[in-house]
Order: structure tokens, then sequence, then C-alpha cells
């Protein structure tokens, strides 16, 4: 779930802490992706005649092509992706858990009625909220990424999380996940649709954490609670109050405790033994792998490796395999020269400025002083 309504209200009240992006303006930048996230998306949205792709021996296999394509993709645009997978859920997350749990169970009963009227519309529709990712999925998609040179990390908790603090720590530019709580754990700059489809068309949204701020005025510790009133994976919200009302409150009284001592209990109801504190300190203080004991390495893609595990264990077709490689390989190499030839174009108009400078002086006539060029690598 992430927050509930954040997106619609940072669009209300803060809305210059976002802008659309297109995918080619990240050239050079290193990215956490949401491993977990991407797996589900691929395997409801990699699909074949309404159904996900499936190997010969009926293993379903949409979650290894979407991992795979969507990569070359990113890297064919110049992104440095590092995949990070989501560890043991909080035991806080288990009321979360067992909400989907019962969605799950409703939705059966919906396909069930839906295939016996023979609704087509309603299968597809209640097929896709069934979708489930389990372990092998993600060890599926590790094989991949190793075979691909691609780094990857398993976050002892929440990959959000985990995301989060490689950004706060300089490691990456940014965070790519659809869970808006990516915010709310702190990362400076959050993108969406970064891993969808190309042919949806969707501009990426980049948010910034310090413009939020700002921008709705408040503290850190204030944001958070402003999240745990809209509604988090980790406690319920206080019933009645919506996202206006919450960010009024937020804004009055500072933190939740304060509100609870204004709050008028018969309009709006407070959860029992209502657990925000410990919530809150899950914003505050994740469960995550230092940063600083992370060694994040982009090596060349192995073919052979590849090869073999695409086409002989998965059985896709050999020679797709080998095109995905070949444009792998090649947008790797491009990635490289395009920050030589940058590199090499600031060093030359640098030494250009110099000599004209110099042959000015020379002259004897008058000049301004020259600025020289520089450059910067994204992170």
């Amino acid at each position: 779930m992430g927050i509930l309504g954040l997106s619609k209200l940072l669009g209300d009240y803060a809305p210059s802490s976002m802008k659309e992006n297109e995918i080619k303006n990240y050239f050079g930048r290193k990215v956490a992706v949401d491993g977990s996230m991407c797996i589900y998306q691929f395997l409801i949205a990699v699909r074949q005649d309404g159904n996900q792709l499936m190997s010969e021996d009926g293993e379903t296999t949409s979650h290894i092509m979407g991992m795979f394509y969507r990569t070359i993709r990113m890297v064919e645009n110049g992104i440095k992706p590092v995949f990070v997978f989501d560890g043991k859920p909080p035991d806080m997350k288990s009321g979360e858990l067992a909400k989907r749990k019962e969605r799950r169970d409703v939705a059966e009963k919906a396909l069930a009625e839906a295939e016996e009227k023979g609704d087509a519309e309603n299968v597809e529709k209640f097929s896709k909220r069934l979708v489930k990712m389990n372990k092998g999925h993600i060890d599926d998609c590790k094989v991949l990424l190793k075979h691909m040179g691609i780094p990857f990390i398993e976050a002892p908790g929440e990959a959000e999380a985990q995301c989060a603090a490689l950004v706060k720590s300089g490691k990456v530019f940014a965070t790519s996940t659809e869970d808006m709580d990516a915010l709310t754990f702190g990362t400076t700059v959050l993108l969406r649709n970064l891993t969808v489809s190309e042919a949806r068309k969707l501009p990426i949204k980049e948010y910034y954490y310090s413009k939020i701020l700002e921008e709705i005025g408040l503290q850190k510790d204030e944001f958070i609670d402003l999240c745990i009133l809209l509604g988090c994976d980790y406690c319920e919200s206080i019933r009645g109050i919506g996202p206006k009302r919450a960010i009024d409150l937020i804004k009055q009284h500072k933190s939740i405790e304060e509100i609870l001592k204004h709050l008028d209990t018969k309009k709006y109801t407070v959860p029992e033994d209502w657990m925000f504190k410990e919530a809150r300190r899950l914003f505050q203080e994740p469960d995550v792998t230092e940063p600083d004991d992370i060694d994040l390495k982009w090596t060349e893609p192995d073919e052979e490796g590849l090869i073999h595990f695409m086409c002989q264990e998965k059985n896709f077709n050999e020679d797709r395999i080998k095109n995905g490689i070949k444009k792998l390989t090649k947008a790797r190499q491009g990635t490289t020269q395009g920050r030589l030839d940058s590199f090499f174009s600031v060093v030359s108009s640098t030494t250009s400025s110099t000599k004209k400078r110099k042959l000015e002086e020379q002259k004897g006539s008058s000049k301004k002083k020259g600025r020289g060029g520089g450059f910067r690598l994204g992170k």
C-alpha cells in the first residue's frame, strides 16, 4: 500500500516538489530500484493472450522477461541500476499482510464466479489481483541480474527503506519504486514509472524530499506523523480523518501525541492500543544494511551464462536473447564512451579558452576574466 493518498496530497499542497522527466535525462545516474515491486509489476503486466508467460513445463516466466528487457532499457539510457529486494517484513506489517490475504480470498471467489459465467473481462481482472510473488521469482531474477552484470542487494527488512538509505548516503542518486513510503523513509529523490512498460508512454515522476518539507512547511518527524495519519502498512489510522484534515492537524499540533490531546474522539475513532509510536520508529530507524558496508559493482554481462539460463533453463528464444545481450553490451560501452566524450569536450573547451586569453594578453587588449570549464559526474 505504501502511504494512502500521499501522491494526491503532494499534488495539492506541494506541486513544485514533483516534476515530470524523460528516462534519457538520467544518463550517468545510479538508481536503487525496488526489485520486489518490479517483480510484482512484471507478473501482472508481462502477459500473452491475457495470461502470464509460461515455459514449456508450465513455469511462470513473466518476471524474468520483464526484468531482462526493462533492465536493458535502463542501461541503454545510461542508467546504472542496483536492484534491492525485500527481506523479512517487520512484525508490525502482519496486520496489513492479513488484510491482503482477505482481499485475495474475496478475489478468488469473484474469479470462480467470473469463470463460471464466462466473463472474460472479470476473469482477467481478478486473475491479476491474485498474482503473488514468491521466493522462486526473486531467486530467478537474482540469477538473471548476476549474469547481466547488474548488482543486487537483499535488504534485511523493507526494500524501500534500504533504497532510501543508499540515496541518503550518496551511493546512488534516487530510489525507483511505486511505493510512496520511500519518501517517509527519507529518500531525497523518488522516481515513479521508471520501470513501467515503454509502450504505456508514462512520464517519469520525480519527487524531491527537501522541497516537500519546505513547501508543506513540516519537519522530518512531522512528515512521518502525517504519513501515519494518512495510512501506512504498519498500523491503523484514525477513522474519519482524511488528507486535508490530517495535514491541518499536523500543522497545528506538530505531533500525533498533541493531536490526540485535542481530538474530538466522539467524531473521530482512534484505534484501540494504537501503535503509532512503533510505526514512527520503524520509519525513523528502519532495519537496513549500512551503505558503507555495501560495494556496488557493475560488470560485463556473462553471455554464455545468460544464454544457458534464459534459453536452456527457461526456454526463451535464443535469437531474441542474443539480440538482447548485444543491446546490453553495446549500451554499457556507449555509457562509458559517453562519459569519456563529455570529459574530453570539457577539457578541450577549457584549453581553448586558456589559449585565447593568453593570445589577448600578448596583444595587450582589454580583457574580461575567463571562466574555466568544469564537469560533474552524476551519482
